[in-house]
């Protein structure tokens, strides 16, 4: 059996904490609440749950802080969540069985961080996370911003989901603040923080910017293949935001280059052709990304419905533009087997029952 501090870095949370302490409270056997300048209720709330509430002065840095509150744990393991995080369904009961069925010989536990959900709260987007972490392991959060832990020893993947629900509106700009002070320090990037940066770029619609910080990204030795992945996959949007579809499209291909393709770069493919009614190419690239299966302990980015339900939706309409009656009706179907509450599954049955060639009942 082990034992488990729960350590967490919060500001002005008092929506959100007491929702995340809930959630995880009796399966950690310590909380640890570091606060980086609350002017709201959050450190009363945090009271309700321990006494072990510590004051940080922010300097811009997400990893000094996290390191500040690991410092305070004493436990075995070191467990982290975000304030308006919550253990998922069945999550606090699965954390106390391996809490008593471990002997200490992991030394990280990795845990699946869901991020966006559908209609139905139905997990659409997930991947996994450092979330347990061995005490006097050495582990040291770096980055101060998007921070990560240098993992080593031994990883296990557990079936213990950590789900993300927040209740901003808006997207803020503190961290491409963060990054831009850096830039202005002369700090020298690490290839992690130019992905993030040119992320934060994007996000917030400089496109010239991005496009130059994701190309140096993907020209950096030692960068994680999941994330050059991903870069050309902003750098093809950052292209298509910019009018420049040829290296739209040359940016999706240069994804090819690292490994093979996942549902989401094929579907990215996939879109490109479907949006030129090229049929052909894009039912080419929607069947690949039928035909593969998400590898989620590469620690990559996961789009659940890039898997199923949102090939099998475009590939009916590819093949009704084809005038392939019986191929669209088919895959029209399987997108129902996928999401019968699907938005886009339920226009398309109504546009199929309303064509006096088609007859559900034959797929």
């Amino acid at each position: 059996m082990v034992t488990i501090s729960l350590c967490m870095i919060v500001r002005d949370e008092e929506t959100v904490l007491e929702r995340c302490l809930k959630s995880v409270a009796g399966a950690v056997d310590e909380i640890v609440i570091v606060d980086t300048g609350s002017t709201d209720a959050t450190k009363e709330i945090a009271a309700r749950y321990t006494d072990k509430i510590y004051d940080f002065d922010w300097v811009d840095d997400f990893s000094a802080a996290r390191n500040f509150s690991f410092s305070k744990a004493r436990m075995d393991y070191c467990m982290w969540l975000d304030a308006d995080d919550v253990l998922g369904e069945g999550a606090k009961e699965s954390l106390l069985v391996w809490k008593g069925q471990a002997d200490g010989s992991v030394d990280v536990g990795m845990l699946r961080y869901i991020t966006a959900f559908d209609e139905q709260n139905k997990a659409v987007f997930s991947y996994y996370r450092e979330r347990l972490l061995k005490r006097n392991g050495g582990f040291v959060w770096e980055g101060r911003v998007h921070e990560a832990i240098a993992l080593h020893g031994q990883i296990a993947y557990l079936d213990i989901c950590v789900e993300h629900h927040s209740a901003k509106k808006t997207y803020g700009d503190r961290n491409l603040l963060i990054y831009e002070n850096m830039k202005r320090e002369g700090v020298r990037f690490a290839p992690r923080d130019i992905f993030y940066y040119a992320r934060e770029l994007y996000y917030h619609q400089n496109y010239e910017a991005a496009v130059k910080e994701f190309q140096d990204f993907l020209g950096r030795e030692g960068a994680f293949y999941q994330n050059c992945i991903e870069a050309c996959r902003f750098l093809s949007y950052c292209f298509y935001a910019l009018k420049r579809e040829k290296e739209a499209l040359a940016s999706l291909l240069w994804g090819l280059s690292y490994a093979k393709p996942g549902g989401e770069l094929c579907c990215d493919l996939g879109k490109h052709f479907y949006d030129r009614s090229r049929w052909e190419q894009a039912a080419f690239w929607y069947q690949s990304a039928l035909r593969t299966c998400p590898d989620e302990e590469a620690m990559g980015f996961v789009q659940k419905e890039c898997y199923g339900y949102l090939p099998c939706v475009q590939l009916s309409v590819c093949y009704d533009r084809m005038g392939k009656r019986k191929e669209a009706l088919h895959y029209h179907k399987m997108a129902g087997k996928y999401k019968p509450y699907g938005r886009e599954f339920l226009q398309n049955e109504r546009y199929f029952t309303k064509k006096a060639h088609y007859s559900l009942a034959e797929a």
